[in-house]
């Protein structure tokens, strides 16, 4: 999310998040940044399903406090994870009424904004935040990730893993990187995973997977009433699929 001002000046405070500016209305760097977050916020809607708490966000607004809403200075992350809250749709992440701060952030590097989230927005997360885990990835240069996890006050830097994993405590996943392609973009993209390294699909490539499985179990039906004598177009007819599908 590029920086902006919260132009509010009559809201009485504490404001609700109904009351307070949710778009600052300026897309992200790229179509790349834009593909990484929704990346990031698509692999986790079947593993947040599987859950009775929690919320994901990405490019939205996250006010911290008061002091912040009337100096009119932050913005949001472009990606964020919360537990132990109810689900739910929210037009911004405000800590006084949900009871919390994020659990884990994770900001995208980009030339404008590298040094901003290294080093400013890094401090904000760590003092007044107190967000437990921070991430960030330049999506157009893989070799610039880094995690920090919050101890006795000040973020640590997290080291890779055996598996060259970025693991995070909170959500109990890790971060890897993937090469592949994502939207139409063949690129290395950093996508959450399970610890022992299998990658968590989104909910199109969920579908992709049962699709295949589905389709493998017919050939294998249609293979073994091949070897029982019914010719090709009896077993075609029988389980729906085309003669050459069978033959191939």
């Amino acid at each position: 999310m590029s920086e902006t001002t919260l132009a509010a000046p009559d809201i009485q405070l504490p404001p609700t998040q109904a009351e307070l500016p949710d778009d600052d209305g300026i897309p992200m760097e790229s179509a790349r940044h834009k593909a990484q977050m929704d990346l990031l916020i698509d692999a986790l809607i079947p593993w947040l399903e599987e859950r009775e708490d929690g919320f994901i966000g990405g490019n939205m607004f996250v006010y911290y406090s008061l002091a912040q809403v009337r100096n009119k200075d932050f913005k949001g992350p472009d990606f964020f994870a919360v537990l132990g809250v109810p689900k739910g749709e929210r037009r911004s992440w405000v800590v006084w009424e949900e009871g919390k701060a994020p659990d884990v952030v994770i900001e995208l590097l980009s030339d404008s904004t590298a040094q901003a989230d290294k080093n400013e927005k890094k401090l904000i997360y760590q003092n007044q935040m107190r967000v437990p885990e921070y991430f960030w990835y330049d999506p157009f240069n893989p070799n610039d990730l880094a995690g920090f996890s919050i101890e006795k006050g000040a973020y640590q830097p997290i080291a890779f893993n055996a598996q060259n994993q970025l693991v995070s405590q909170s959500l109990g996943l890790a971060l890897q990187l993937w090469q592949g392609s994502y939207k139409g973009i063949d690129a290395t993209w950093l996508r959450w995973a399970n610890l022992a390294g299998e990658l968590l699909p989104t909910p199109e490539e969920k579908e992709r997977q049962r699709a295949d499985k589905v389709e493998s179990q017919l050939l294998q039906t249609a293979r073994n009433l091949l070897e029982s004598g019914m010719t090709v177009e009896q077993v075609a007819r029988l389980i729906g699929l085309n003669v050459s599908e069978i033959e191939a």
